[in-house]
């Protein structure tokens, strides 16, 4: 096996060779990312519905293969907001958050989301992410990021609410009772919100999640919050995850198919964002069906390991690249230190205050909220315009079960995409009596209307358009009875398919009929490659394809100025 392809297949073979100054430099970033992953992934598990250990599990071997197998080295995965949010949307219609049934079910998500990442990947089809268009992946963030901070209000109030209907009116009962509050959970959640907001304002050097945590666990345990009523996170058994395999039922697949597209779809997306950030900061290239392999072969780990579907983190990523990180062993080393914290420290963490994780995922997601983006998207094009309002619509509508609000997206955006196609920009003209193309409905001073229209389409030529284009010629030929001849200008075409194929067929030999040639000018050598091997070319005649308008023009014109002669 050569070296390239040996490389390819282990891209960690790729790395700089260690120096003492590049191992000094990642394994303080190593540790400055470690104590930001640590708070987050347990507040991540939180939003997700699994115990405190399993946010932790997922910030170390996925965060390992994900470095080890992807193509952007400083790329940070593990837990992360919105693939949290998602799982917990799509399994909690399945089984109580918490229960072994509902673990194993996202166990299974996490392989099967994998498996549809490293597919992509394998196939070289991470192209196909763009069916995912901005303006609907901002729609969604926008609305899954205002859906994940109302679903933090009962933890930081201390409301229990039921979460079997939408969010919105489980948000309302929470209103309606807001006199049941507890007044220490508020307080706990305030405290925590100005710490972070302090730290992150007047300290952004220090790690303010991880501070947080501390002052707060020492608060709840003086205050005895838990004895009191408090939801505190308790007991997080110590030592490492122990392998396993995932509960397979074919039942729970179909279930979890759409949703773990989804996840595929917006985890390597945000991935995406992170790793353009870090290849434009470091001018170093990154491959997306490489990282498609890396995160897909990490989410898989995640299901082995007993974890949660993992992405790639826009925030421990930026803190690795502004920590001075220079190679993968940063990552390596941020696993290492979490890997200790399981191993001895996880004791420390039982009278950390819910409240205070749920600050951690509100201060997060508000980060992703980007309502001028909406509006942009509308000005630059009224569809995508809508493609965006429809997704954030649909997803609070869709609330808890946000992945219908982004397939509601996608959907759309496709349905729009092949409307504009059905319906593309042609321009009809008419030869003037000096040769030259005017407005169809303008008047000539000079005396007639020459017997030659001009069209122009300016889309490729294929089956949801094809009568779109006949319909315009055949329109011509009636406004204009006196035509003998049309040309088509042919630049914009760059597709020519079987049904526009039969289309012009037909089309050329009715206009035939009619005493009417069909000429082309500027075509592609595309278009005329298909016009040959279809035996097009022989129905337009060789003689009726010009290299230009001039030429055309000129040519067409003498033909029918020299049939009027004889």
């Amino acid at each position: 096996m050569t070296p390239i392809r040996l490389r390819s297949l282990l891209p960690f073979l790729a790395w700089p060779r260690p120096t003492r100054s590049s191992v000094r430099d990642d394994l303080l970033a190593g540790i400055a990312v470690a104590l930001l992953a640590i708070p987050q992934a347990l507040a991540y598990a939180q939003l997700a519905g699994v115990p405190a250990q399993y946010g932790l599990y997922a910030a170390l071997i996925p965060a390992v293969v994900g470095v080890l197998f992807g193509s952007s080295t400083l790329l940070a995965t593990g837990p992360v907001a919105l693939t949290s949010m998602l799982t917990a949307a799509s399994v909690s219609q399945s089984a109580a958050p918490g229960s072994d049934s509902y673990i194993a079910i996202v166990m299974l998500l996490a392989l099967l989301s994998g498996l549809m990442q490293i597919a992509l990947g394998l196939a070289r089809a991470g192209v196909l992410l763009n069916l995912l268009s901005h303006p609907v992946l901002i729609g969604f963030v926008n609305a899954a990021a205002l859906v994940i901070a109302l679903t933090q209000l009962p933890a930081l109030t201390g409301i229990a609410v039921t979460q079997d209907g939408s969010i919105v009116a489980a948000t309302w009962d929470l209103l309606g009772n807001a006199h049941r509050a507890q007044a220490l959970s508020v307080a706990f959640g305030l405290l925590a919100l100005a710490l972070l907001i302090g730290f992150k304002r007047f300290a952004p050097r220090l790690p303010g999640v991880l501070m947080m945590v501390v002052v707060l666990t020492l608060l709840s345990q003086a205050s005895q919050f838990g004895a009191s009523g408090g939801a505190i996170i308790g007991v997080i058994p110590l030592g490492l995850p122990g392998l396993s395999v995932p509960a397979l039922s074919w039942q729970a697949v179909q279930t979890q198919l759409p949703a773990a597209l989804v996840i595929a779809l917006v985890s390597f997306m945000e991935a995406m964002s992170s790793c353009k950030a870090i290849a434009a900061r470091t001018r170093t290239r990154w491959d997306e069906n490489q990282e498609l392999i890396g995160q897909g072969l990490a989410k898989v780990a995640a299901a082995f390991c007993q974890s949660m579907p993992v992405s790639g983190s826009l925030s421990r990523s930026a803190l690795n690249l502004a920590s001075h990180a220079r190679s993968g062993w940063s990552m390596l080393f941020a696993a290492g230190f979490v890997a200790l914290g399981l191993a001895f420290f996880t004791p420390l963490l039982y009278h950390l205050p819910k409240p205070a994780l749920a600050a951690v995922i509100v201060m997060a997601v508000f980060q992703l909220i980007d309502l001028p983006a909406m509006r942009t998207a509308w000005r630059a094009q009224r569809d995508d315009g809508i493609a965006a309002l429809l997704t954030f619509v649909a997803t609070l509508a869709f609330a808890p079960n946000i992945q219908n609000g982004i397939l509601a997206g996608i959907v759309f955006s496709l349905g729009a995409f092949i409307y504009r196609r059905m319906l593309p920009q042609v321009a009809v003209q008419v030869l003037d009596a000096d040769g030259v193309p005017r407005a169809l409905d303008s008047s000539d001073s000079r005396g007639g209307l020459e017997r030659i229209g001009v069209l122009r389409f300016d889309a490729a030529l294929f089956f949801a358009n094809a009568s779109f284009f006949a319909d315009a010629v055949l329109k011509l030929e009636r406004e204009r009875p006196g035509l003998q001849a049309i040309v088509v200008q042919a630049n914009g075409i760059n597709l020519l398919d079987a049904t526009a194929v039969e289309m012009l067929r037909s089309l050329i030999r009715q206009l035939r009929e009619r005493g009417i040639t069909l000429a082309f000018s500027h075509a592609k050598q595309h278009f005329i490659d298909v016009a040959e091997r279809s035996g097009l070319s022989d129905e337009i005649a060789r003689e009726n394809f010009f290299a230009d308008d001039e030429t055309a023009f000129r040519v067409v014109r003498a033909r029918l100025s020299a049939s009027i002669e004889s």
